[in-house]
């Protein structure tokens, strides 16, 4: 999954970018607030890991504006701001959740995964039907009761389509959702992806739909006539080219 990280110092930054590159997340890192707000305009991310001490404009500033402007992306909060004031103006200002530097890995990728569970309106961890199931706290995939082995950019595909039942991703949306700022991305990366996809999970796994894109049906056949195709997001501007580190 693709995650925007707002953080200033280069260090924090770096090694944070690394580690959840590790356990396949695909990260955009950012160094000032005003980048922040341009990157949350023009993209589609899972969650944004924002701290708050930041140049050019403050994180709370990029909280306020993200939300008076309507954008629903889980916020997860990192700073060392640790008074009960800051942490009560975070929540209230529309965060999801707050860590206090220095943190545990393994508990900011707990956190993440709880607010973007929240934001999709389940309290568990396992998403799917009962044909294929995705658990984001293991990343097992389950297929009709048996374990499948998919890699990192596959798993981040399946979970977006997932999310979704039904509904229509075109190729920029998967795109988006799975790579990254200066990643380099063919025009058939995608196909490839759900080439090897339906050979694990099967041929009937993941549907195309000519001219607009691929879908997993939901459970009930009859939901199908009532689901849109999914609102393509806007292109990704010269932040993809200018403010990626």
């Amino acid at each position: 999954m693709r995650v925007l990280l707002v953080e200033d110092d280069e260090m924090i930054g770096q090694s944070l970018r690394q580690a959840l590159g590790s356990h396949g997340w695909s990260v955009d890192w950012v160094k000032d607030g005003l980048l922040a707000q341009s990157a949350l305009a023009d993209g589609d991310y899972a969650c944004m890991l924002l701290d708050l001490g930041l140049p050019k404009r403050d994180g709370v500033e990029v909280l306020r504006h993200a939300r008076a402007s309507g954008d629903v992306t889980p916020v997860l909060v990192l700073t060392a701001r640790d008074g009960l004031d800051d942490r009560v103006a975070g929540l209230d200002l529309g965060a999801d959740d707050y860590l206090v530097k220095p943190y545990e890995l393994r508990e900011l990728i707990a956190r993440m995964r709880a607010v973007i569970r929240r934001r999709d309106g389940s309290a568990h961890s396992v998403i799917g039907s009962e044909q294929v199931r995705l658990d984001l706290t293991t990343r097992e995939v389950m297929v009709q009761g048996e374990r499948a082995q998919l890699s990192a950019r596959e798993f981040s595909l399946l979970h977006a389509l997932l999310e979704r039942p039904g509904a229509i991703l075109s190729r920029e949306q998967l795109e988006n959702r799975i790579y990254g700022w200066g990643e380099e991305v063919s025009s058939n990366a995608v196909d490839v992806l759900i080439h090897g996809m339906r050979r694990k999970l099967g041929p009937e796994a993941i549907r195309n739909v000519r001219g607009l894109g691929w879908r997993i049906a939901p459970s009930s056949p009859a939901a199908l006539s009532v689901l849109p195709v999914a609102t393509a997001p806007a292109p990704l501007s010269a932040v993809r080219e200018a403010g990626a580190p």
